[in-house]
Formats: structure tokens, C-alpha cells, sequence
């Protein structure tokens, strides 16, 4: 399961969704995440899972990975479809003790568990297309106007980077650790749930002493560098958009007014 995480990592290409800027990317994948909670029937998330599948297409991101994306979620998904079935209104099909089940039940727990996929996979395509550094800079220019406030923009968007790309290292440690702990003879896969919890303390510990230390080292190597935040720094590649981001901005402007449709003449359509 911890191998499977790939929130965060970077996958180098040439496809479309690579090419875009990153700043017009942030926007697109805000507004698509925004989008999948306006669909209000089957019909608009069909063409959602459509228009995702397209954008995995154009990504050229190895299928796999984008299952792997999913797998860590598979239990938040189970659950919540599993609690909106006992939410539907109508005749029940059948109780389980004062719980009934219904079909508008089935299909609300089905909805939501596609709903909560679709997001991940297109919010997982802006890491996996965008690297760290084209990641900070257009958060930095995005946030820019909050400058007028006296609100450090570079060191937030540095922070919040950072915290992004050392999400695969720390996954990677963790898997180091248990595999060495599993090596000494903890058992870590038997028991109950409280047993497993327990195993996971000497796991635990010495992660948060080398997370500490790798922060240490990475701020004594900016230090080194003469790292002073954002000010006065020139950027070696700048930011400027393309007819393409300008397209794709109009894509997914039609693609949210042909949801608001699919919303208004095809609610009643069963």
C-alpha cells in the first residue's frame, strides 16, 4: 500500500497537458474539481468520466499509475458510498434492522464513489504534469495580488512545494523503515487494528527523526546557496502563455456550460 502512493511525483513528458503553463493548469484543474460537485445526474458524470479519460489519454500517464492513485483512497471511497446507501428516499428493496435500503440509496452510494475518483484522478494529472519548480512559480504568480497585504506569496508557495515533493521521499522512507523492522522480526501485517497500530510506533519514530534531519539539510543547503526568499530574484525560464492555454481554457469553459445543461434538460430523464 505505501508503494502505491504517488501524490506529489512527477512524471517528465511531451503531451499536451505538459506543454500547458503551469499557472493556466492550477486554474483548469480548480475549476474541472469545482465542475465534478455540478453534476447533478448520471449524465453529466458520464461526460465528466469521459473528458477524464481524454485528459488521461492526452497526459500519456501510464494507466497504472493512475490506479495507484487510487488505491490508497479505495477504503475512504468504500466507506462513503457504504454510508449513502442508507441515505436514498422511496420504497426500500430491503432492511437490514432500521436501515433500508433503497434504490435512489444505490445509486446516490455509486455517484458519490465515481464523484470521489474523478477528483482524485484529475487533481492527481496537475502533479504528474507539472514539475516542483513550474509548480511554485505559478503559485507564486498567482498569489501575487496578496502581496498588497504584506503577505510573503514566495515563501507559501515554497512551503507548500516542498511539502509536495518530499511526499514521495517520505514514502519511500517509510517503506525503508518497515522493511528493516520486518528484517529484525516485527510483525506488522497480523492482529487486529489496534495490534497494527502499535507495530507502526517504531515505525513512527525514527521517521520523524530523518523527516527532522532532511529538514535541516535542505535548509542549510539553501542557506549555503544564499537562499533569501523571492525578492529581487530573476527567473531562467519565464512564464508566458500560449494560444494553446487559451484553448484549453475554452475546452473546459464548454465542457462546464455543457454540465449546466446536461443539469437543467436531462434531470428528469431517467
Amino acid at each position: 500500500m505505501i508503494k502505491d502512493i504517488t501524490i506529489g511525483q512527477y512524471f517528465p513528458g511531451n503531451s499536451p497537458l505538459h506543454r500547458l503553463d503551469a499557472r493556466m493548469k492550477i486554474i483548469l484543474t480548480l475549476a474541472l474539481a469545482v465542475s465534478i460537485f455540478l453534476c447533478k445526474n448520471f449524465f453529466a458524470l458520464g461526460f465528466f468520466l469521459i473528458v477524464t479519460a481524454v485528459l488521461v489519454a492526452m497526459s500519456k500517464i501510464p494507466f497504472k499509475t493512475i490506479l495507484k492513485s487510487i488505491k490508497p483512497l479505495a477504503i475512504i471511497i468504500l466507506i462513503t458510498a457504504f454510508l449513502n446507501i442508507f441515505y436514498g428516499k422511496g420504497e426500500p428493496l430491503f432492511s437490514i434492522g432500521r436501515f433500508a435500503i433503497t434504490r435512489s440509496g444505490i445509486e446516490t452510494a455509486v455517484f458519490m464513489a465515481f464523484r470521489i475518483i474523478i477528483l482524485v484522478v484529475v487533481t492527481s494529472l496537475l502533479t504528474y504534469t507539472t514539475s516542483p519548480t513550474q509548480l511554485t512559480d505559478a503559485l507564486e504568480r498567482l498569489m501575487k495580488p496578496l502581496k498588497l497585504l504584506k503577505i510573503d506569496t514566495h515563501a507559501i508557495s515554497m512551503t507548500m512545494t516542498i511539502a509536495l515533493r518530499f511526499i514521495p521521499t517520505l514514502v519511500e522512507e517509510i517503506d525503508k523503515i518497515m522493511s528493516a523492522q520486518k528484517s529484525r522480526g516485527a510483525d506488522m501485517d497480523s492482529g487486529n487494528i489496534i495490534n497494527k497500530v502499535k507495530a507502526l510506533i517504531p515505525v513512527l519514530i525514527p521517521l520523524f527523526v530523518s523527516s527532522f534531519r532532511r529538514a535541516n539539510e535542505l535548509a542549510y543547503a539553501m542557506e549555503c546557496r544564499c537562499y533569501r526568499g523571492g525578492e529581487g530574484r530573476t527567473k531562467m525560464k519565464v512564464m508566458k502563455l500560449s494560444v494553446g492555454d487559451f484553448a484549453a481554457l475554452a475546452i473546459v469553459g464548454l465542457i462546464i456550460a455543457a454540465i449546466v445543461l446536461m443539469n437543467i434538460y436531462l434531470s428528469d430523464v431517467i
